[in-house]
């Protein structure tokens, strides 16, 4: 935590008020007491961080009250955020810990990494379309990517009147089990690729955003495109969901080493991994859905299009519900993030 007169140098920012002016002066001593008391977080009892806590928390909601947009109220927010780091690191955990992460900490994190999540996104989308237009201006672009292999399976199922045959190779079983595995495993290979400053989660990203672009367009090329839509993302909607999701949790691992902002970076990178590794987890639930639909109902293709068609509707509002919604409106809450 970096000291506040690294921060303001002793002079309030020229675009301040008088009373904003004659509320640094009149607690400027305080919070260098209460940064004191952040650098030995070990040292101190918690009833005295628990006091620091209830201090700085006053302190910052009448900042936000009425200097939203000031350095001060960055700076207090940080002091905040990192004594309620403390002290919920060090609070003994409950019988509804799970609950209360899936209720609580998973949105509060996402909200976090909002931004994060935006970026993860729209690298996605990109790579996507990269994927569509290269198949569409080269015939054998989807071979470079997808193999010779998948592409002759593909185009032997077409010809024996079942195009999506690959989701009933293997027995349902043992092919959730398979599934669950290997995207949980590329979920977290996600993440920790944001150890590489996020470009390694950004390259993740963008092969499997390639892959799904160039697979689709050569589905609609072989005029299979709506039984494709609905068979790939009957369990795709929750699946790549949950990809882009992990890629929000490796750009938050990188963030936090890239750009501390007003953090130590070492203070900063542990900041990032905590929460980046919060999201990942988060994911879990949603691939193993994601395996299962895959495993056990993708396959029967035999289903009405409207009914998959609404699966695949309802899917879809469960993510941008739990992962963009719900933490919005926790957002809009004051709420010190941890």
């Amino acid at each position: 935590m970096p000291y506040f007169c690294e921060r303001f140098g002793g002079r309030p920012p020229q675009d301040s008020t008088m009373k904003e002016i004659s509320f640094i002066r009149q607690h400027i001593e305080k919070w260098k007491r209460l940064e004191s008391v952040v650098d030995r977080a070990s040292e101190e009892h918690p009833e005295r961080l628990a006091d620091a806590y209830v201090e700085i928390a006053a302190d910052l909601s009448f900042s936000r009250s009425h200097y939203p947009h000031s350095r001060i109220t960055v700076y207090l927010n940080n002091l905040a955020s990192a004594l309620h780091h403390i002290l919920y690191r060090n609070r003994k955990e409950s019988g509804s810990r799970l609950l209360s992460f899936w209720k609580s900490e998973v949105p509060r994190v996402m909200y976090a990494s909002r931004r994060e999540l935006r970026y993860s996104f729209l690298v996605f989308a990109f790579s996507v379309a990269i994927g569509c237009l290269s198949t569409l201006n080269d015939d054998l672009f989807p071979r470079l990517i997808m193999g010779n292999g998948y592409i002759d399976m593909t185009l032997d199922n077409i010809e024996r009147g079942d195009p999506m045959a690959v989701y009933k190779h293997m027995s349902p079983v043992p092919m959730f089990f398979y599934i669950l595995i290997n995207n949980v495993r590329v979920s977290f290979i996600i993440f920790l690729f944001g150890l590489m400053s996020g470009f390694g989660t950004g390259a993740m990203l963008f092969y499997n955003g390639v892959m799904i672009g160039t697979f689709q367009t050569f589905c609609i090329q072989q005029h299979i495109g709506m039984e494709s839509l609905l068979a790939i993302w009957l369990h795709g909607t929750l699946e790549i969901s949950a990809v882009v999701i992990a890629g929000a949790a490796g750009f938050a691992l990188g963030n936090g080493w890239l750009f501390p902002g007003t953090y130590p970076r070492g203070y900063a990178f542990r900041q990032g991994a905590v929460r980046g590794l919060k999201i990942a987890v988060g994911t879990t639930p949603v691939f193993l859905i994601a395996a299962f639909i895959e495993s056990f109902l993708t396959r029967h293709t035999e289903v009405p299009d409207a009914i998959r068609g609404a699966f695949i509707l309802l899917s879809l509002a469960f993510v941008i519900y739990y992962y963009v919604y719900l933490p919005g409106q926790q957002g809009k809450e004051i709420v010190i993030s941890d």
